[in-house]
């Protein structure tokens, strides 16, 4: 059989894990930095803990897992029935599949915190580093198992959250030296805009549409706001929504004329005044974009969206918001939280575009020594080494096979970039003195074990600092 992988899936080597690390490695450092606490949550959750929760487009995305041992069952009479149900439309059938895949990371950790509320301090402040599966349909940046990174306070309605995050985005990008645009929103002024043109039971049809504005135009969210049955005289008071160009004061002004008497609009408008006033405390560049809406029916405040300003390829590769009673829907009320999830794998494709990780950060060696030997006897000597070595915290190996080729041994620490190889023989045995070379400058010295393990650590710490 050829051996193949799932569409929309992919391998990583040691080279593109280092650069992963990397990012990995920032994002982790700064969610603790700002005193977030990681969690994780299995891969799997009951399926009716997802379902419901993503609009209809992200429910029909959610990959689901078929019962196990199903040809045992007694009532096959009813689970064909259910299969034939399901070949005609989208739906769940405990028959069929109890289980599915995470979509997200926010639903799971929002069914955490009701699970363990008497164990939490609040508010609660997590972050989440694990992978999510979507039966999309794979291209570029959009894959069917990707990783997300997510930071969320729950338990607290403080607008000094969305500017902690937006602080703790900033700082991120930067250190990742990535340009991005941090654009913002607020749902109240979608939901207002959906009262005002008298369409309130349409606000998740609305805000969906004009999410995708981006994407396939705005003749294309015409087009939808229509087939979902939005009036024309809606649509054309959506307009001005829709078309308007200009900064951050500018589009304050014309959201006030649009929803400015509307109660939700009134308050949407406040809480985005109130981050664009204080977020110049953070040297954050903010981009209020009225067009935002984060299609997900759980948002009610705040929404982001971070996306690069260089290269070919910008996608999304940040998203997140505000929800005022995620943990509602599992019997924990009026639990207000506000999130963001950074997209690694889209952040890992930019930032290969653009040429912006560290120069040789793939030729890293996570082993810093090599011993090499002659014999029998001189490997079983390594080993005595090697453990002294791995107490001081030196990362080392030994080469495995026995062979008097020494050159065959110092082209394996070639290939792999180990920077240091130490030779072991009869003679360093006796002596207690080893031969320790530098393969990057070629230079060799003598050492005794003590004064080796001082010479790595003083390199190492020059490395580093």
């Amino acid at each position: 059989m050829k051996p193949s992988i799932p569409r929309g899936t992919r391998d990583f080597g040691p080279a593109e894990m280092q650069k992963r690390q990397y990012i990995l490695n920032i994002i982790r450092k700064n969610f603790e930095l700002f005193g977030y606490q990681p969690i994780e949550t299995p891969s799997m959750e009951n399926i009716g803990t997802l379902t419901g929760k993503y609009g209809e487009e992200g429910d029909q995305l959610i990959f689901k897992i078929l019962n196990s041992r199903i040809h045992e069952s007694k009532n096959k009479d009813l689970m064909r029935k259910e299969f034939e149900l399901s070949l005609e439309n989208s739906r769940n059938s405990e028959e069929l599949t109890e289980k599915a895949l995470r979509y997200d990371l926010t639903v799971p950790f929002a069914r955490y915190v009701v699970m363990n509320q008497h164990q939490l301090i609040f508010p609660f402040k997590r972050y989440q580093i694990q992978p999510v599966w979507r039966a999309d349909r794979p291209q570029k940046g959009r894959y069917r198992e990707f990783y997300q990174c997510d930071a969320d306070v729950i338990g607290s309605d403080s607008l000094v959250n969305e500017l902690d995050l937006i602080s703790l985005m900033d700082k991120s990008f930067k250190e990742l030296q990535l340009p991005v645009i941090i654009k913002f929103n607020n749902r109240k002024i979608l939901s207002a805009i959906a009262q005002i043109i008298q369409e309130p039971d349409k606000i998740i049809d609305i805000t969906v549409a004009i999410d995708k504005l981006d994407k396939i135009g705005k003749d294309g969210v015409n087009k939808e706001l229509t087939e979902k049955g939005i009036s024309q005289k809606a649509i054309e008071t959506l307009q001005p929504l829709l078309d308007f160009k200009g900064d951050n004061s500018e589009k304050v002004e014309v959201l006030q004329k649009l929803v400015g008497a509307n109660e939700d609009g009134k308050k949407g408008i406040e809480e985005i005044e109130f981050l664009l006033k204080n977020s110049s405390l953070l040297h954050a560049s903010l981009e209020l974009d009225i067009t935002l809406a984060r299609g997900l029916n759980y948002y009610t405040g705040t929404i982001f969206e971070v996306k690069t300003n260089a290269g070919t390829f910008t996608p999304s590769i940040l998203g997140g918001g505000r929800y005022d009673d995620l943990t509602g829907i599992f019997g924990l009320k009026n639990m207000s939280g506000v999130g963001i999830s950074f997209g690694i794998d889209r952040i890992y494709d930019v930032m290969e575009e653009l040429n912006l990780f560290p120069e040789n950060i793939s030729k890293h060696s996570s082993t810093t020594l090599l011993f090499t030997h002659f014999d029998e006897e001189s490997q079983k000597h390594c080993l005595h080494l090697a453990a002294e070595l791995r107490r001081n915290e030196i990362s080392c190996e030994i080469y495995p096979d026995i062979t008097k080729k020494l050159g065959k041994q110092l082209d394996y620490a070639n290939k792999k970039n180990i920077p240091f190889v130490c030779t072991v023989g009869s003679n360093e045995i006796e002596k207690s003195v080893y031969a320790l070379k530098d393969m990057i400058t070629g230079n060799k010295q003598e050492l005794g074990i003590s004064e080796m393990i001082h010479f790595i650590k003083t390199k190492l710490h020059e490395i580093h600092n």
